[in-house]
């Protein structure tokens, strides 16, 4: 009964296993394919069995094939990486192992288990990218360019709660607490976040901002944190932006947007002032400011679930809630005034000023 089972039900089984699985006998012929291989390699499985492996995989030859290196040595091969051009003429990207089918000490075929990791290969790379990016971004920083170019003058108005505002964030810029600003888009968060860093013994040590919304998880946790060559594929030992912060202000906007479990490891970073890169088993100790901005409220960002309660009380040790226009429009003539002043120097013009009905069209907006 159990063979029959096992003949009946076993081959259906392997259908729904999400990997790809191969079986080909001593000549090189395709015997069993399954559902999840067809997925990989797009050739249909009906088209695929009974065919020759590299009719089916014409870049893959005797030396570079793992399931002829196993025929070849009579030794089983686990998690070796194998890249071919499948049949839709797309690079793919493996991680297989594969087993020789013996009798009797005769090869009769082989046995292969094959994990797609085009995509992680593709963001392995990305994160490589960018990694090379950031440092040619840091040489230039290191260099003398100015980052944080805004202080606390670049704030105009003169509302009372802007004000206090900028009290509150002056004070904030002689300790090193974290510091949680929420704003809508536009009403200014970078403005303070430079002031901020600017103010602070920390002005002439880096200033590095990131958007957590800018790039996924997988790429996001290289970025920050670093990698160790061997941590993924094509890895090489880069520095994230806690390391070329050291010394300095990290400005990380949006931080309601990185995934959770990300948070978890931010949270363990800020706690330890340490850090471990992707694929690292030391620990690195890092001195950095950390700023942090939302863009939603962040009390309703952890009731919803994409801020975790307990790096939210390790953030708003200091918090500024920066209004919109819209609530403090005693500052718009000011604004006004201003950037009128500000565009005649561009502009080389000598304009004086708004009409009264203009000035009213700009009150009555809902800014």
């Amino acid at each position: 009964m159990s063979d029959l089972f096992f003949r009946e039900n076993i081959l259906e089984i392997l259908d729904y296993i999400e990997e790809g699985i191969h079986i080909i006998d001593n000549r090189g012929r395709i015997v069993y394919y399954n559902l999840f291989a067809q997925k990989i390699d797009g050739i249909d499985r009906d088209k695929a069995i009974g065919r020759h492996l590299f009719e089916v995989y014409p870049s893959l030859t005797y030396e570079t094939s793992t399931l002829f290196t196993v025929m070849k040595t009579g030794k089983p091969i686990f998690k070796k990486e194998q890249t071919f051009i499948n049949y839709k003429g797309e690079k793919i990207t493996t991680v297989n192992s594969s087993i020789p089918i013996k009798s009797h000490g005769k090869i009769l075929g082989a046995l292969e288990i094959s994990k797609d990791i085009t995509q992680v290969r593709k963001m392995s790379e990305k994160i490589v990218d960018l990694q090379s990016q950031l440092y040619n971004h840091n040489t230039i920083q290191s260099q003398g360019e100015e980052i944080a170019k805004y202080t606390f003058l670049d704030i105009i108005g003169e509302n009372e709660q802007m004000l206090e505002l900028k009290k509150i964030a002056l004070k904030s810029a002689k300790t090193d607490a974290p510091v949680l600003i929420y704003g809508e888009t536009g009403t200014g968060k970078e403005l303070f976040v430079h002031s901020i860093h600017n103010s602070s013994y920390r002005k002439n040590n880096p200033f590095i901002t990131q958007n957590c919304a800018a790039l996924p998880a997988n790429l996001l946790e290289g970025i920050l944190f670093g990698t160790e060559k061997g941590g993924f594929t094509g890895a090489e030992d880069r520095q994230g932006l806690f390391q070329l912060a050291h010394g300095g202000t990290l400005f990380l906007d949006e931080i309601n947007s990185m995934p959770l479990e990300l948070q978890s490891k931010l949270l363990r970073a800020i706690q330890d002032g340490s850090i471990r890169p992707v694929g690292g088993v030391k620990t690195i100790n890092v001195d950095v400011r950390i700023i942090t901005a939302t863009n939603i409220p962040p009390e309703e960002a952890v009731k919803k679930g994409l801020l975790r309660k307990d790096l939210y009380y390790r953030l708003n040790v200091i918090n500024l809630h920066i209004p919109p226009l819209r609530e403090r429009k005693d500052d718009i003539p000011i604004l006004t005034q201003y950037f009128i002043k500000e565009l005649n120097k561009k502009l080389n013009k000598s304009v004086k000023g708004v009409s009264k009905e203009v000035m009213n069209i700009f009150l009555k907006y809902p800014w």
